[in-house]
């Protein structure tokens, strides 16, 4: 491998994608893939040893998920170049990764040059971020528009997605590394900033937020 060549780590819980990830980017003149890992916990693990350029990083993943995964990894490495790669086509998770520390955010509809160019420009130092989304969140600055799950804290928020995903108060706890007492005192300020009194109301606020889908 030449030492001019963006290296590059790939993140995501499904096989397939990161194969399909990895052999579009071998047909790249300046970057390698040097690495993988299925789990946000395993990229944590990992990408010390892997001495990736660029980590290329899926949010929606089982065990602390993406967002926890860029905190703890930036806590280690702040200098890390991390380029989030999402299903999520909503802004509320491109601005929330970007404030988490993340240097772009790209859909997975992306064509393979642009997921290139995306790599190449985080690489340089700069942020990225996809046109469509870039549009929407400058017409929401514009506007003063502003959702109430914005209100949310970034811990909020994770409890928040997981919570409307379906898992118990236990579950998150034990991923999160918190106490269920902590992680109710969460849920607690949650309800009252989304005005929700349940579960149920939660998942239907993240639908219609578009940060989660019907299964």
């Amino acid at each position: 491998m030449s030492k001019n060549r963006i290296r590059v780590m790939l993140v995501d819980d499904h096989a397939v994608v990161r194969m399909g990830f990895r052999l579009l980017l071998q047909g790249s003149d300046d970057i390698d893939v040097v690495g993988e890992a299925q789990s946000g916990e395993e990229a944590v693990r990992q990408f010390q040893e892997l001495a990736p350029d660029v980590l290329v990083m899926d949010i929606s993943m089982p065990g602390i998920g993406g967002l926890e995964a860029i905190g703890r990894i930036l806590a280690r490495n702040a200098q890390q170049k991390i380029l989030v790669l999402s299903a999520h086509e909503d802004v509320m998770h491109a601005r929330r990764v970007l404030k988490a520390g993340a240097a772009g955010y790209l859909t997975k509809r992306s064509a393979a040059e642009v997921l290139m160019q995306a790599i190449r420009s985080v690489h340089k130092g700069a942020v990225y971020l996809e046109p469509l989304i870039a549009q929407a969140i400058a017409v929401e600055q514009v506007s003063g528009t502003q959702n109430p799950v914005d209100a949310l804290s970034e811990k909020e928020f994770k409890v928040f997605i997981e919570l409307a995903k379906g898992k118990s108060v236990q579950d998150i706890a034990d991923v999160m590394s918190l106490s269920p007492r902590t992680i109710g005192t969460h849920l607690y300020h949650i309800k009252q900033k989304l005005n929700a009194s349940n579960s149920a109301e939660l998942a239907i606020i993240a639908i219609r937020a578009g940060l989660i889908e019907l299964t």
